[in-house]
């Protein structure tokens, strides 16, 4: 903190914490209420918040002079960001505001954790110091971030899914029901169904692209394309999962819940991917000290 004053880019960090917190429970009490004024105070919130994020992304390139995304703080702060930024432009195509408050409550999460990872401006070690980093960083978290949004989505499915079961077991009374009233505010499991599919479809390609891209950095700093590193075993794990989502979704018999499951299943080795190997395991990929 120079001359007394907090630096830009952590300024625009508590502005869009602020904004998610804020906005996230607007939209939780609008996912139970669907109170409309609650969605319009919300929107502006989300898109302030993202536009602070990738702001102070910006911010922190132009005060420290080193690319932001090679640690935790960074990549994290990029997850946050994207994940926002694909649901708001899936949120206004198909009026998905009923699940923001999920998006940018977990995104806040990920955000207060990042800040516990500010390492200040320590210089990135010799093997980081290229410019794949600017394109295979940017694909990768950008993957993770869109997976997040569609897991949101798989697991109101899910609950959706189930919460009908529920219902169809008991009487034909409880078709008026204030449950039923509610459930019949979120989109049809098929419509779920898609919105899952078509997130997941902008997710893959570019966890593909940062493999292929991930490859081509590692052949030029180890010498190797690939190493079997735990990252990568991982990483080429959660594209296996996500691969094996979209050739079931063109199946009608497990189209539905099942994929809806293996989408869960997907972000989840997507954590292990993103946290338990570089956090826990040690290799060329590890944050560990």
């Amino acid at each position: 903190m120079a001359n007394g004053h907090m630096p830009l880019d952590e300024v625009l960090m508590i502005i869009a914490i602020g904004a998610y917190v804020v906005g996230a429970l607007a939209l939780l009490v609008y996912f139970f209420s669907r109170a409309e004024w609650l969605k319009h105070l919300a929107i502006p919130l989300a898109i302030a918040g993202c536009a602070a994020q990738f702001g102070q992304l910006v911010a922190r390139y132009e005060i420290t002079g080193i690319w932001p995304l090679l640690n935790l703080y960074g990549s994290l702060s990029l997850f946050a960001a994207v994940a926002v930024l694909i649901f708001i432009i899936f949120a206004f195509r198909y009026d998905l505001w009923f699940a923001g408050g999920f998006v940018l409550g977990l995104s806040a999460l990920f955000l207060a954790y990042a800040i516990t990872w500010n390492e200040g401006t320590m210089p990135a070690v010799p093997s980081l110091q290229s410019y794949w980093a600017k394109i295979h960083v940017p694909l990768v978290v950008s993957s993770y971030a869109a997976f997040m949004v569609s897991f949101v989505i798989s697991v109101l499915f899910l609950v959706k899914y189930y919460f009908e079961r529920s219902l169809a077991r008991q009487s034909a009374s409880s078709a008026g029901s204030t449950g039923t009233q509610w459930l019949n505010t979120i989109p049809s499991l098929a419509q779920l169904d898609v919105l899952i599919y078509r997130i997941v479809a902008v997710g893959l390609p570019l966890l593909t692209l940062g493999i292929i891209t991930g490859a081509m950095w590692a052949h030029e700093s180890w010498g190797h394309y690939w190493q079997w590193d735990p990252k990568e075993t991982a990483a080429l794990f959660s594209w296996i999962v996500y691969a094996i989502y979209m050739h079931l979704h063109t199946r009608n018999a497990w189209r539905g819940m099942r994929t809806a499951w293996v989408s869960v299943i997907g972000f989840l080795s997507i954590m292990f991917c993103y946290f338990g190997v570089n956090l826990w395991i040690s290799g060329l990929h590890s944050y560990k000290v």
